[in-house]
């Protein structure tokens, strides 16, 4: 299971990279400032979320039951939010208009919130001085 959210978190973080340097060198003249922003906003979290899985991998105290729950739900979360992020501040540069995936972001932001607060609440339940 450790394996699975390693690998998922580097992955995760890898692709963050890259596509924040696509949009720094390749997007930038191409996206209005307010796009490029956004764009970046979907950077950010799903680094973010690369982080957490890397150190949900570390923690012993937790169950393979909740890193399971935690896992599915910040990779859905970061598909749903970062993907549809990236499609809506590129919208101008294709044919299809992607705002109508505009409800994928609150709903993938929603289960990235479940991740953490599943683990705030299994740590809140854990006996540790």
């Amino acid at each position: 299971m450790n394996r699975k959210i390693f690998l998922a978190g580097t992955f995760i973080g890898l692709i963050a990279i890259i596509l924040g340097a696509f949009a720094a060198h390749g997007l930038k003249p191409k996206l209005s400032p307010e796009s490029m922003a956004t764009f970046e906003t979907g950077v950010r979290y799903q680094m973010y979320s690369a982080f957490f899985l890397l150190i949900l991998g570390q923690l012993p105290m937790i169950s393979f039951r909740t890193k399971n729950i935690c896992f599915y739900l910040t990779i859905f979360g970061v598909l749903l939010f970062s993907g549809s992020i990236y499609l809506l501040a590129t919208n101008n540069l294709t044919a299809f208009d992607f705002r109508s995936i505009a409800l994928a972001t609150p709903l993938g932001g929603t289960l990235m919130i479940g991740a953490w607060s599943l683990l705030f609440l299994r740590f809140l339940k854990l006996k540790i001085e």
